[in-house]
């Protein structure tokens, strides 16, 4: 060999040296949770210097690791965002009680981070002892994030008021509270200003209005309000003339009878918008009233309608004010006529999810079809993120999709009957979905519906080369189908499987591929307890968390949860939960 090349070879890995408050200091500036854990590996020093600079940490699974363990590697925490039970958690098939409770976590905290500032839950469990317990115990503490959390009521949010002052940001969103009382918002204290986002839209109480009044006109830097659904017309406008620094708005409702100075008041205050990029909220928003948010309209790059059952009609004339929109989120009430109408206004639009508003009613036959999601397609190129709940589809209208926005990375679409084929041929919807893996090689995240055949998962197999979650439901034909997906998909993370002929062989195809993957469930699978112990036995590493359905004895009608983690079996499992 070469000793020239030998010594440029050497060169070439050799780690720079620098200085540790050098080092340090480069690492403050690297905010990516990928980047930094890719520094971490480069040398003894990167590492130790990482652990030093960390003060943001991201927990994907609440049972993946130890409030202690983290502790230990990141001395320096200020923020920390924390994930619990699984996804499926949202449509009813995690048992109530199941854990993720975040008081555990809290306690450590107290003790090891006392200056912990921002911290943001998704699927925990939260008491009102938690947040008493956290108002108390963080006197620095600025940041409270509950996105589908569980377990406290406004008791909780009245301690958080109280106590946290130097609270900068509370969302509430989609969470199970028990909404006692509106008097929560008049407990922040009388000198309190430094609020600057604030959402409990998912709340039902009314609220002390004139407590939000006063919040609102004291917090000058209040970028982002979002109200629930109590709030009035009336009550809207004199918040607007106090914030018009807003960027982000979430209305309450449009169902109130407004005086001509009444109207001509709220749209001069929506007039004087002129910073808002993003736009919610709209509960029973009518035609009468929708007018008054035009002028404020210009400069909207995200309108979530997804609480307003807008007509198509209604839906057109609002996005005509819209050319700058890149989100737009509504219900199937705008009907394909309403998405030809965003085809049509909204050129740069990358990002829509259509929910039905009724999803529990297969007989009715509105809704939206395969005709506004090509509409949409052909004049809104930049479309990369779809969540598309319909009632009818065709492989060819998919093929179509996908060859106009070939730059998907988010494609979830949900025939709202399962086993559904192609309407037009009654072929399975497989060359569909085939052609989204095969048109969209930078597809990261895949949600697949209709009837679907094991060919479906060969081609994802062979052609989603860079996704990482996929969603799975209704479908597939034999274990070939799963079996393909966990040999053919290197960057898969997050699988999950409901009512799928996937039986023990198919489970333990993976077992070269679990380990880095962050979570596989399975529920409604044809799955037996001896193919979990199977997995759990040569799998030490992992957690198999079976949940018998007692309603059913088949031997095979189990929940199944499994999940990388460095903490071992979770202490706190219900007795319906069983850890192999």
């Amino acid at each position: 060999m070469d000793p020239s090349k030998s010594r440029d070879s050497a060169e070439s890995t050799r780690v720079i040296q620098f200085p540790n408050d050098v080092l340090e200091r480069i690492l403050s500036l690297i905010d990516s949770h990928r980047d930094r854990n890719a520094v971490s590996l480069v040398s003894k020093a990167w590492y130790n210097a990482e652990r030093w600079t960390r003060r943001h940490v991201f927990i994907g699974n609440c049972y993946a690791v130890s409030p202690q363990i983290v502790a230990r590697r990141f001395p320096n925490i200020r923020s920390v965002m924390l994930k619990g039970k699984p996804r499926f958690s949202d449509f009813n098939l995690v048992p109530p009680n199941w854990g993720a409770d975040v008081h555990g976590w809290l306690a450590v905290f107290a003790d090891q981070y006392p200056q912990l500032e921002e911290l943001r839950l998704k699927r925990m469990t939260v008491t009102d002892e938690s947040l008493k317990f956290l108002a108390r115990k963080f006197h620095n503490f600025r940041v409270l994030s509950l996105l589908s959390c569980d377990g406290f009521s406004t008791d909780g949010l009245e301690a958080i008021a109280t106590d946290c002052r130097h609270l900068t940001e509370l969302d509430i969103q989609e969470n199970g509270i028990d909404d006692i009382s509106g008097n929560w918002l008049s407990c922040f204290p009388e000198n309190f200003t430094s609020m600057e986002v604030l959402n409990f839209a998912s709340l039902s109480s009314d609220v002390n209005f004139d407590a939000l009044e006063r919040l609102v006109s004291q917090c000058k830097s209040l970028k982002i309000l979002k109200v629930n659904k109590s709030i009035t017309l009336e009550q809207l406008q004199r918040l607007l003339v106090r914030a018009p620094q807003l960027t982000e708005l979430g209305t309450g409702s449009f169902l109130q009878e407004l005086t001509a100075h009444q109207n001509e008041e709220l749209e001069r205050a929506f007039i004087g918008c002129k910073y808002l990029h993003a736009l919610s909220g709209l509960w029973e928003a009518t035609t009468l009233y929708l007018p008054v948010l035009y002028p404020a309209c210009t400069n909207l790059t995200f309108l979530n309608l997804s609480y307003a059952a807008l007509q198509s009609e209604e839906l057109a004339k609002l996005v005509a004010h819209c050319p700058r929109l890149q989100r737009l989120w509504v219900l199937d009430t705008v009907e394909d006529v309403g998405l030809e109408a965003v085809a049509s206004s909204c050129p740069l639009l990358e990002e829509l999810r259509v929910f039905p508003a009724d999803p529990y009613d297969q007989d009715i036959n509105r809704g939206v079809t395969e005709s506004g999601f090509l509409a949409v397609s052909l004049g809104c190129r930049k479309l990369h993120y779809v969540l598309y709940f319909c009632r009818q589809m065709t492989n060819a209208a998919v093929a179509r999709i996908v060859q106009n926005c070939p730059g998907f990375t988010h494609f979830r679409l949900c025939i709202m009957k399962p086993g559904q084929p192609d309407y037009l041929t009654n072929e399975p919807m497989d060359e569909g979905f085939g052609a989204v893996v095969k048109t969209c090689t930078n597809l990261r995240r895949l949600g697949v519906s209709g009837l679907l055949t094991d060919l479906t998962f060969e081609y994802i197999g062979r052609y989603a080369k860079n996704l990482e979650t996929l969603s799975v439901a209704f479908a597939g034909g034999s274990d070939l189908g799963m079996k393909s997906i966990l040999v053919g998909c290197p960057k898969l993370r997050k699988l999950e499987i409901r009512d799928c002929p996937f039986g023990n062989e198919a489970l333990l195809s993976g077992l070269e591929k679990y380990e880095s993957m962050r979570s596989l469930w399975m529920s409604a699978c044809k799955v037996t307890l001896h193919g979990c112990k199977t997995l759990a036995t040569q799998r030490p590493r992992l957690n198999v968390e079976v949940m018998k359905d007692e309603e059913i004895d088949d031997g095979q009608s189990y929940k199944v949860y499994v999940y990388r983690t460095v903490a071992g079996p979770r202490t706190d499992a219900p007795s319906f939960v069983h850890t192999l």
